[in-house]
């Protein structure tokens, strides 16, 4: 059998869970899940979750909610976040918050479907700054 030639899709690497009452919220998955919950390194009101899955399960982040609509947010690994945000208008979505560096780690993108889902695109890169 021969291996195919398709791109692999594109997976969920992180995601965020807003939260009105970051304690309670943290207890609740903290319970719920068994996840690790502690403060994200040199950010204020910035949780890391460590889901303490496989390597291939994502982690994630939890932070005060900023707005009431603010929903989970799921992040996906794209080559480019500059040519991702180009693909999704051009498909008929809309970008929200256009390509921001994360200093040392990346570039992300916050992105609504035509179904007014959000969604964020994620670039691995270093060299952010």
């Amino acid at each position: 059998m021969s291996k195919s030639s398709k791109k692999p899709a594109a997976s969920i690497v992180w995601f965020e869970i807003p939260a009105d009452d970051p304690q309670r919220a943290q207890k609740f998955y903290g319970s719920l899940f068994g996840w690790k919950i502690s403060q994200f390194p040199q950010m204020q009101d910035y949780w890391h979750i460590d889901t303490g899955g496989a390597d291939a399960s994502p982690d994630g982040g939890m932070m005060t909610r900023k707005h009431p609509g603010q929903t989970i947010t799921n992040y996906v690994m794209v080559p480019s976040v500059t040519r991702f945000m180009a693909k999704v208008e051009k498909l008929g979505g809309k970008v929200c918050m256009a390509k921001t560096a994360v200093p040392g780690m990346g570039y992300f993108a916050i992105c609504l479907d035509p179904e007014k889902n959000s969604f964020a695109i994620w670039e691995r890169n270093e060299k952010a700054k």
